[in-house]
Order: structure tokens, then C-alpha cells, then sequence
């Protein structure tokens, strides 16, 4: 049916707005009681109220920002983060609720503590791994594009542009680090696959906690990988964040594969900034990212390494929790170990610098290699259980 008066329309719209704005926080406040993610154990209704009603310069609210814990309750095992920001200030205008899930979710890191930032790779000691056991090895982190919007909340023009950006600046680089854009949208399925397969290129998000918060949008226009010849040096362009950074390899070379990263890393921030863009950070969180649990180094140091007997030992968990690690299948954070090897890497990511997460990794690599080994010749491994770091 056609309303005769377009007057009488925008009437009805301006009625309904001012009917949703008459729920009261009881009314709206989602149920929370079946979750287990670091927002639902914050988020109180009191909280609700105090902050339901502000919003980001950009326009980013608390029920945008709680989205994904809400639709996603979680795992009784494995807590969840349940929250993330749309733009850089996100983190100070719901900062009732940012400041302790980063502290739960970081380890007891304070809204007064400083982060410390380390790119210098000649301060990393050792980083030679054993190759009988490491099969590769790898360090990523984020980067967001300051003055903009973070892709749960940015627009499609904004995706384009960090994209521009992001083709120029990398277009700059020379030597090892020189290398090629491809956009997704121009790629066909077999190639993207075939990347995929290769561990090179992010997959189309089909998680509920990407896509309850909105980072799948307009899938898959603004998106890309950019890579150097030797496909040593990545840059994911628009997915989880504006850029993911890593540097990778075969074998066991830590160093080299981090003394890569740094020395790209710092090139990108210096061509980006002479294009009168910086990267979103502060003393406080240090790099800004989506996700609070990237939050500082955004860094994630890893290898896949081949450990069938330490991996059967009753005391593995403890050795990886004593040593900051973590573990996942070499597919990925809910795929299983497939032959004894692993994907074990850095804990942390807030509150300690980047040489430190890397020589973390590679000091309790070393360790487990060498438990390993005894354990293959069939000899205890206790006396080698390391002190809680």
C-alpha cells in the first residue's frame, strides 16, 4: 500500500525511533547467564545503564561492541573475549568495561600500567632452532591505520582506502621484501586455495565470532594478500584488522624469520607515515587492534614442531603453561595435532616487548626439543621441568 503524504512517513520512522529509545536497560540487557567469555563476567546490569547510551565519535556503541559475546556463548573450556572495539576509542569511551576484561583476559595488566615496545631484533638471543624437530617457523602481528575505523565498524569506502594505502606503501618496498598485491576479488577460486592450503591467505570468515561482529561485510571487496617473491614476508590487507604482518619459513631459523619481520615491519610504519598515516597506539595498550586479546605486541611467535612422545606425557600441559606457551593443531585454533606436530607458540601478547615474547618462544622451544629427545631414548624428564616463568 502507498502512503499518500512522504511527510507522514518520516513520521512513523521518528515515532518507532522514539519508542525503541523509551526500552529501559532491563528491557535490552541481553541474558548473559549461559556464557563464558571475559565480557559476560563483567558486564553487569549496572554497567549496562552506565554505558548503554554513549557512543564513539564514529558512532560505535556498547550493544556494537558486546555483539559477538552476546551471540556467541562461548565453550565451558575455552573463554572467549566476547567484545571488540570499532575504532581507536572505543577502548576510552567503554573503558568501564575494556579496562577489566583486558586485565582478566592479560594476566593482571592494570588500566595504569605501560607497555613496552622492543623492534630490534639484535637484542634476541640464540633463535637457531634444532630443524629435526621445528618444521617452520613464524611471528605475525596487526596493525590499524589511525583515523580510521576498525573493519567491525568501518565503511566500505574506508576498507578501500586502507587498501590504497596499503597497495602504495607496499608497492615501495625493495630488495628481499619486494613483492605483489593481489586483491581477492580478482583472484579465482583456485588460486585462493590454493594460498589457503599454503598457509599464505586468510579464509573467507565463517566464524561466528568474525561474522556476529560485523568484519565480514561486503566480503570480499577491500581485501587482499600481499607477499614477496620468496613468500617469506606477508601482509593480510582487511580482514580481522586494517593489516596483519608476518614473516615465515621452513625450518628452524627464529631469528632470521623475526630479524625479517622486524626490518619490514618498521619499514611499512615508516612508508605509511610518509603518507600521513601512523599506526593507532598508546602507552597504555600499546598497538591498538579489534580484539583486546591482541591488544600491546599483537604479536604471535609460533612454530610447527614434530614432538609425538613429549606430546602423549601427562605433564605437557603444565610444561607449555610454565613456559607462556600455548598449543593448537597446525590447522588452526580448533583443529586437532595430526602426526605429533604442533603449533606452539607465545601466551602473552600485552605487558611484555616483542624481543620478549620471541625469546620466550625460543627459550622453551629449545626446551622442549631437548624433553623430546630424552624421551625418545626413554630416559625421565623430570629433572628438566622448567620454573614457572
Amino acid at each position: 500500500m502507498m502512503l499518500s503524504k512522504p511527510g507522514l512517513t518520516i513520521q512513523l520512522v521518528q515515532m518507532a525511533l522514539i519508542n525503541i529509545k523509551r526500552l529501559s536497560p532491563e528491557e535490552e540487557f541481553p541474558d548473559l547467564s549461559l556464557h563464558n567469555n571475559h565480557m559476560a563476567k563483567i558486564l553487569t546490569l549496572n554497567l549496562y545503564k552506565k554505558l548503554r547510551d554513549r557512543t564513539t565519535p564514529s558512532g560505535f556503541t556498547l550493544d556494537d561492541v558486546i555483539q559477538t559475546g552476546v551471540d556467541n556463548p562461548g565453550h565451558p573450556f575455552i573463554m572467549t573475549v566476547g567484545c571488540v572495539a570499532g575504532d581507536e576509542e572505543s577502548y576510552e569511551v567503554f573503558k568501564e568495561l575494556f579496562d577489566p576484561v583486558i586485565e582478566d583476559r592479560h594476566g593482571g595488566y592494570k588500566p595504569t600500567d605501560k607497555h613496552k615496545t622492543d623492534l630490534n631484533a639484535a637484542n634476541l638471543k640464540g633463535g637457531d632452532l634444532d630443524s629435526n624437530y621445528v618444521l617452520s617457523s613464524r611471528v605475525r602481528t596487526g596493525r590499524s591505520v589511525r583515523s580510521f575505523c576498525l573493519p567491525p565498524h568501518c565503511s566500505r569506502g574506508e576498507r578501500r582506502a586502507v587498501e590504497k594505502l596499503a597497495v602504495e606503501a607496499l608497492g615501495s618496498l625493495s630488495g628481499d621484501l619486494k613483492g605483489k598485491y593481489y586483491a581477492l576479488k580478482n583472484m579465482t577460486d583456485q588460486e585462493q586455495q590454493q594460498l589457503i592450503d599454503d598457509h599464505f591467505l586468510f579464509d573467507k570468515p565463517v566464524s561466528p565470532l568474525l561474522l556476529a561482529s560485523g568484519m565480514g561485510r561486503d566480503w570480499p571487496d577491500g581485501r587482499g594478500i600481499w607477499h614477496n617473491e620468496n613468500k617469506t614476508f606477508l601482509v593480510w590487507v582487511n580482514e580481522e584488522d586494517h593489516l596483519r604482518v608476518i614473516s615465515m619459513q621452513k625450518g628452524g631459523n627464529m631469528r632470521e624469520v623475526f630479524t625479517r619481520f622486524c626490518t619490514g615491519l618498521t619499514k611499512i610504519e615508516s612508508l605509511f607515515k610518509n603518507k600521513g598515516h601512523e599506526f593507532m597506539w598508546s602507552e597504555h595498550l600499546g598497538y591498538i587492534l579489534t580484539c583486546p586479546s591482541n591488544l600491546g605486541t599483537g604479536l604471535r611467535a609460533g612454530v610447527h614442531i614434530k614432538i609425538p612422545c613429549l606430546s602423549k606425557n601427562e605433564k605437557f600441559g603444565e610444561i607449555l603453561k610454565r613456559l607462556r606457551l600455548q598449543k593448537r593443531g597446525t590447522g588452526g585454533v580448533d583443529t586437532a595435532a595430526v602426526g605429533g606436530v604442533f603449533d606452539i607458540s607465545n601466551a602473552d601478547r600485552l605487558g611484555f616487548s616483542e624481543v620478549e615474547l620471541v625469546q620466550m618462544l625460543v627459550d622453551g622451544v629449545k626446551l622442549i626439543t631437548e624433553m623430546e629427545k630424552h624421551l625418545e631414548k626413554g630416559q625421565s624428564i623430570d629433572d628438566l621441568m622448567p620454573a614457572q616463568k
